[in-house]
């Protein structure tokens, strides 16, 4: 595999990172492979952080839904390192390895969404990856896959569905380019 396009930063080798790296470390449990590229910028790195811990701690939507959508994301952009990264959290959110181990496969959106049962997706979870699929391949979402997530959800859900959708397109975009984790 190619190795990453941009340099790392080894946690400990700026000590003027130290704080932003400490803070990292106690959110996640460590500085990954992706924060350690990201520590080129600072800023960036700081600005990353404030909106992926809101998106993935502090939003109301269910923690399986939020990983259902991050595990497509990965999917539909290519990004191996991103899905793996979110296996964990997925489990942990009770999603069951059948159907992690469907959406690692890359099926069509309808053969997703004709998985129901304990195996298959939850109430919801279909009209969801819609918009994941439409956002994530046309960026344009078409009335007849939002009408749907209308009917289900309010402007609040809404709004945390579509920068849940929007922020992991960023972060498989950012791992693809640069070849993190590769």
């Amino acid at each position: 595999m190619d190795a990453c396009r941009v340099t790392p930063v080894e946690p400990g080798a700026r000590p003027a990172l130290a704080g932003l790296e400490a803070r990292i470390a106690a959110a996640r449990g460590r500085v990954s492979p992706l924060y350690q590229v990201l520590l080129n910028s600072p800023a960036v790195t700081e600005g990353w952080e404030a909106m992926l811990t809101a998106i993935r701690q502090k939003t109301a939507l269910a923690p399986r839904l939020r990983e259902l959508i991050i595990l497509r994301v990965a999917t539909l952009n290519g990004a191996p390192y991103e899905f793996e990264a979110h296996v964990p959290h997925a489990r942990q959110a009770g999603m069951p390895d059948a159907l992690i181990e469907r959406l690692r496969a890359g099926p069509a959106l309808a053969e997703l969404a004709g998985l129901g049962g304990p195996e298959g997706l939850a109430p919801g979870e279909a009209e969801a990856l819609a918009l994941t699929d439409a956002m994530t391949r046309g960026i344009e979402v078409p009335d007849a896959v939002f009408a749907p997530l209308r009917a289900l959800h309010d402007d609040q859900a809404l709004v945390e569905l579509t920068a849940t959708v929007a922020a992991y397109n960023m972060v498989s975009r950012f791992l693809v380019a640069w070849r993190v984790g590769h």
